[in-house]
């Protein structure tokens, strides 16, 4: 890749793609489905993909600490506020979720919300979270993926590639449940849906909350 090429996708990685994405993910429809799906964390919470904050303020008042894991610096701009605004501590660390430098056992929930569809190593991710999550913990998840309709999943697989060129890294084809069932966990609820409003393409849902397995 060209130096010239390179500036610029670092430019929209950190400086549009934040932007773009706040406003793509904090619709109302999605704010609510996002604080039901938050509402069982408690105690010390790592959430990987933390972005730009959005899911501060749905943390309930069971949340004790949060260490926020998130690559993209853009994003890290764009939560200092939220952060400074929150009222639970919050430590950041800027990394990827394939290598947690997280004490084992240490926390009481794991959150990933439109995460696992972005990550390079999603087994790699959940095997890290199952490892610095205590045997009692529980790990939340609010993702889109996969549909379970054939004719969605088709139109899924031929725009993945576009999807992830404009949405840095972002798979619209990964079923979430069997990744998070295949790797170390076992769902105690788990719900599946169309996020209404929104296109089936991008908006076939996994809500839920499992355990190791």
């Amino acid at each position: 890749m060209s130096v010239p090429l390179q500036q610029a996708r670092g430019f929209y990685e950190n400086r549009i793609f934040p932007w773009l994405n706040d406003r793509l993910a904090a619709n109302p429809v999605l704010e609510d489905i996002r604080a039901g799906a938050l509402a069982g964390a408690r105690g010390r919470v790592v959430e990987i993909g933390f972005g730009s904050g959005l899911n501060l303020r749905h943390y309930p008042r069971a949340v004790r600490s949060l260490v926020a894991v998130e690559p993209n610096l853009g994003m890290h701009a764009r939560a200092a506020p939220r952060i400074s605004d929150s009222r639970i501590p919050v430590d950041v660390v800027v990394s990827t979720a394939e290598k947690l430098f997280l004490p084992d056992a240490e926390f009481d929930t794991a959150v990933s919300v439109l995460t696992l569809c972005s990550v390079a190593d999603p087994a790699s991710v959940l095997s890290e979270l199952r490892r610095v999550l205590r045997d009692d913990g529980r790990l939340l998840v609010m993702e889109h993926g996969l549909s379970r309709d054939g004719g969605i999943a088709r139109w899924q697989n031929r725009l993945n590639g576009i999807q992830r060129t404009m949405a840095c890294g972002c798979n619209l084809n990964r079923s979430i449940a069997a990744l998070v069932e295949g790797n170390g966990f076992r769902f105690q609820s788990v719900r599946n849906f169309y996020a209404p409003g929104m296109p089936r393409t991008h908006g076939w849902l996994t809500v839920g909350t499992a355990l190791k397995a």
